[in-house]
């Protein structure tokens, strides 16, 4: 039995009838270089389960506290039925990518049972109709909620999946597994007791140790990540969202990012993936005639290492912060567009946010309560100075590393990943962007009521990219463009006003 974080525990209670914290990674392979040239379910079911003790929690489930007194811990469930979570799915004929990204949407929003461990799989088969697939493909969909996710050890969940050779041994048996029994109510009241009791003492010395980071993070925090009552211009995806999702995607190769990042002087492949991203929303919102005249704002991930000494010397490898940056929506030249973005995510403005945010996650490493209320405290004063409600940024832009070796299950090479992301009140349109062996895919989940026409909304970002990947293609010819020569823009915050919800448009039958 061990006890949520605070941030964990936020994922659980901010789940609405309507938005919930899913994550789920997609996954496509070519099972022609299996043993045999198949792979079956049962296979496939063997192979959790005899991997299951290397993530325990997938065998686990929340316990809340009484009364909501204390934060939910994990504990084994001792009614743990690996068949409930290992489904097995087909695709009706045609079997076509719509299909496909329309049953993908609808599994994602689904909420999941908080009685049973928090994670669902759904191994999909007739992917019959689809480009550029090998006949015979399938498809694995692991949905998992985000308070399961620890972020530092993400990667146990692909290794949990795969192998680095298609001539993997077979799987051993699984390991005995005794479930632990589960702890009454009367003792997790006594430590709910125990932790309100021992909290001034726990966090006296991490406090002092940091109370000097602390306000220096939270003055930049809420300078310059809050930002000044100055306003971006909201969009339809700034109201709320229904329980209704659609994902869509597109895949390039990570050589064409590269090569694009040389429009720009300093431009880096992150760079160029916001302004593919920009580029899209631009199309889209112009072919509604929804576009503003002022730039769009994203929540983006920024590269800070963290300091190790009083020289300031980095140490160890870079993290991420999240941070706001225009994305330039509001120029018409690709280019242009793209120095915008390099000159505005490299700025010190920009550096000073992230590197704040940063302070404030490391700071909550060591007095995690402290810091979780002085971050509500700041948004709380946020928003009493600002108004009631309002969306931090138009839309997110998240980064989903993945592995650049080509993998397998059960002798299937993977082929394909990308992810479906949570979305919110506020923020009905998140990217996620994943990089496997030499490809860059570029996904998007969306509220179906403010985005009903996905496929077009797939093409303008298509379209985007290759705008950028034609001005690259005689690159001999041409010079890169100094950053310098656009100015930087400092991200801009929206007044906190209240958005009416958007009445859900008519359904269209095939979704």
């Amino acid at each position: 039995m061990r006890q949520l974080s605070e941030h964990d525990a936020a994922y659980i209670y901010s789940d609405s009838a309507h938005a919930n914290s899913n994550v789920t990674l997609l996954h496509i392979y070519d099972q022609s270089t299996a043993p045999g040239g198949m792979v079956r379910f049962k296979h496939i079911l063997a192979h959790i389960e005899s991997r299951l003790s290397r993530l325990p929690v997938f065998r686990q489930k929340i316990q809340r506290v009484p009364l909501d007194l204390d934060y939910p811990y994990w504990i084994e469930d001792e009614n743990f039925d690996i068949e409930y979570h290992v489904r097995h799915i087909a695709l009706p004929k045609p079997g076509d990518w719509r299909q496909f990204c329309i049953q993908s949407a609808r599994i994602h929003a689904r909420p999941l049972d908080l009685q049973r461990p928090l994670w669902e799989m759904y191994v999909i088969e007739g992917l019959d109709s689809f480009l550029d697939l090998p006949v015979g493909s399938f498809a694995v969909l692991l949905k998992i909620h985000h308070a399961a996710i620890d972020v530092a050890r993400h990667n146990e969940i692909t290794a949990l999946l795969h192998d680095l050779s298609p001539d993997s041994p077979p799987p051993a048996p699984a390991e005995p597994w005794f479930p632990e029994d589960a702890p009454g109510s009367l003792n997790l009241l006594v430590r709910a007791g125990f932790n309100v009791a021992t909290f001034p003492l726990r966090m006296a010395q991490p406090l002092a140790r940091s109370w000097t980071t602390l306000k220096s993070a939270t003055r930049t925090f809420v300078g310059e990540f809050l930002g000044r009552p100055h306003e971006f211009p909201l969009t339809r995806f700034n109201s709320e969202v229904s329980p209704h999702r659609v994902f869509e995607t597109r895949r390039f190769a990570m050589k064409d990012f590269k090569a694009i990042r040389g429009l720009v002087s300093g431009a880096t492949v992150n760079d160029v993936v916001l302004a593919v991203c920009a580029g899209a929303l631009r199309r889209y919102l112009d072919m509604q005639g929804e576009l503003p005249d002022d730039s769009l704002v994203a929540a983006a991930p920024i590269a800070v290492r963290s300091k190790s000494d009083k020289t300031g010397a980095a140490a160890g490898p870079a993290s991420f912060s999240w941070v706001r940056l225009e994305l330039g929506t509001d120029v018409a030249d690709p280019v242009e567009r793209l120095a915008a973005i390099q000159a505005t995510s490299s700025s010190s403005d920009i550096m000073a946010q992230a590197v704040s945010a940063r302070e404030l996650i490391d700071l909550a490493e060591h007095a995690p309560s402290a810091a979780i209320a002085a971050t509500s405290k700041m948004l709380r004063s946020a928003s009493a100075l600002l108004g009631d409600w309002a969306p931090l940024a138009n839309c997110a832009i998240a980064n989903v590393p993945g592995p650049q070796l080509p993998l397998y299950l059960h002798g299937a090479r993977l082929t394909y990943l990308s992810a479906i992301m949570p979305i919110s009140d506020g923020m009905g349109l998140v990217f996620s962007v994943t990089s496997y062996h030499d490809m860059m895919i570029i996904s998007f989940t969306a509220c179906y009521e403010q985005l009903p026409d996905p496929q077009v909304f797939a093409q303008c970002l298509r379209d985007s990219f290759q705008e950028y990947l034609a001005l690259v293609r005689p690159a001999a010819q041409r010079k890169a463009r100094p950053a310098a020569a656009t100015k930087a823009r400092r991200p801009v915050v929206a007044p906190m006003l209240k958005t009416p919800r958007r009445k859900p448009a008519a359904r269209a039958a095939a979704h």
